[in-house]
């Protein structure tokens, strides 16, 4: 009797056992999850709070180029200034934290990455920034006046008086910067998650197809529907997709000569170790 009800409390212990371990593992990594969010979101006060500050400044250089010098902007509504001074704070802000943001989620990542791939991953921290700065400039430069035009001109060709709101301005700007400013972050990722064996250079290539589609819907969404706008934002975007490859590739070689040699050395697969 005593028996049986030690063999029946040893299976109870056990799944006991496996849950509590599930468990505990699930709530480390909610709770680590939470530091991570709760930094980034300090780093976007901060961030917003510089931004506020740089709002004016970065307000009046826009307004001295084109083609906003070349229009008279209105107001429609009593907060219109006030959104508009909001958008600058919150893109500034953007900007500011990135760098942090992305170490942060780096450092979520980390327990799970070995050193050398804690050490290759690191790097590509600071590169967030400059890549995003990249996507911006070639957005404000080259696509913003393309999609501007192209409006301008259908409002001409349908005899409207043109008048602009300093709001529809502005967000009509942002909504093109932003997004491409982030799809140029693309080369990081793919080498990020090559890094960390999620993709090699073979599955992207399998998956060009799929990808230029991608990219090419991206470049129609996100800009006026003409063909010029749209070929001058998806064949960069593909370019970069090309380019993702290429560094997949480069990161991969790095990872099969380390592969070889730890098994050159110890015997086994670096993947099994």
């Amino acid at each position: 009797m005593g028996s049986e009800e030690k063999n029946k409390s040893e299976p109870a212990s056990r799944k006991a056992l496996i849950r509590e371990e599930g468990l505990m593992p699930l709530l480390e990594h909610l709770g680590e999850l939470r530091k991570r969010i709760v930094y980034v979101l300090i780093i976007l006060t901060i961030g917003l709070v510089v931004g506020l500050i740089l709002a004016q400044p970065a307000y009046n250089f826009l307004m001295s180029q084109k083609p906003a010098n070349t229009i008279s902007l209105h107001t429609f509504s009593l907060w219109d200034g006030i959104g508009m001074y909001m958008k600058f704070a919150f893109v500034i802000a953007l900007i500011i934290a990135l760098p942090m943001i992305a170490f942060q989620l780096w450092a979520f990542v980390k327990p799970a990455l070995r050193k050398h791939e804690q050490r290759s991953t690191l790097k590509y921290v600071p590169f967030a920034l400059v890549m995003f700065l990249i996507g911006l400039a070639f957005s404000y430069y080259v696509v913003f006046p393309l999609a501007f035009s192209f409006t301008r001109t259908v409002s001409q060709h349908l005899n409207l008086e043109e008048t602009y709101g300093i709001a529809q301005y502005f967000t009509f700007m942002f909504n093109l910067l932003i997004p491409i400013s982030l799809l140029f972050e693309l080369p990081l990722v793919i080498m990020f998650l090559t890094a960390i064996r999620l993709v090699n250079p073979k599955r992207l290539r399998k998956m060009r197809r799929l990808a230029y589609f991608i990219m090419v819907l991206i470049g129609v969404m996100i800009t006026p529907p003409d063909f010029i706008s749209d070929i001058l934002v998806a064949i960069p975007l593909i370019i970069l997709y090309e380019v993702s490859v290429f560094l997949s590739g480069t990161v991969h070689k790095k990872q099969l000569a380390r592969d070889a040699k730890w098994e050159a050395e110890y015997g086994e697969s670096l993947n099994n170790a």
